[in-house]
């Protein structure tokens, strides 16, 4: 948000919300439990899924339903973005809206991951339909996420 009270980040149209939902929901019940994300991320240990259960488990029933999924992953009118947004911004660190493989390739490298050319190129393609030379958008960002 913008001194002013603006938000820098307009609302966003995500329109794979729900087949990204539907992608870690692996056993197709229509809520993400803790067993979905281990079988989704499994290089993910029980720090890291707990920390995403309690991130996007707002009501703490144990389980990730759609609507809170959603208001995870979602930018809105009010300037506050999702998680997501914020990730997706730290990673965009020339502010252009996209993140491009400088970005990438530094937010990786400092998040201590260790990646070479043609991994982060593939990364990048898996999210634009133009191979990701220009890098990719939020929305782009979403659907690698989803992959």
């Amino acid at each position: 948000m913008c001194p002013t009270g603006t938000s820098l980040w307009p609302a966003r149209n995500i329109s794979n919300l729900r087949s990204a939902f539907e992608v870690l929901d692996t056993d197709h019940d229509g809520k993400i439990s803790r067993e979905d994300l281990k079988t989704s991320y499994t290089d993910a240990d029980d720090e890291v899924i707990s920390t995403m259960m309690t991130v996007a488990d707002s009501n703490k029933d144990g389980y990730v339903e759609y609507d809170e999924f959603e208001k995870v992953l979602r930018s809105d009118n009010s300037g506050s973005g999702g998680v997501m947004a914020d990730v997706f911004k730290s990673m965009d660190r020339d502010g252009d809206g996209k993140v491009g493989y400088r970005d990438l390739s530094s937010y990786l490298s400092s998040a201590g991951f260790d990646v070479n050319d043609d991994e982060i190129k593939a990364m990048l393609g898996l999210g634009a339909g133009d191979g990701g030379a220009d890098g990719i958008t939020f929305d782009e960002f979403l659907k690698i996420l989803a992959v």
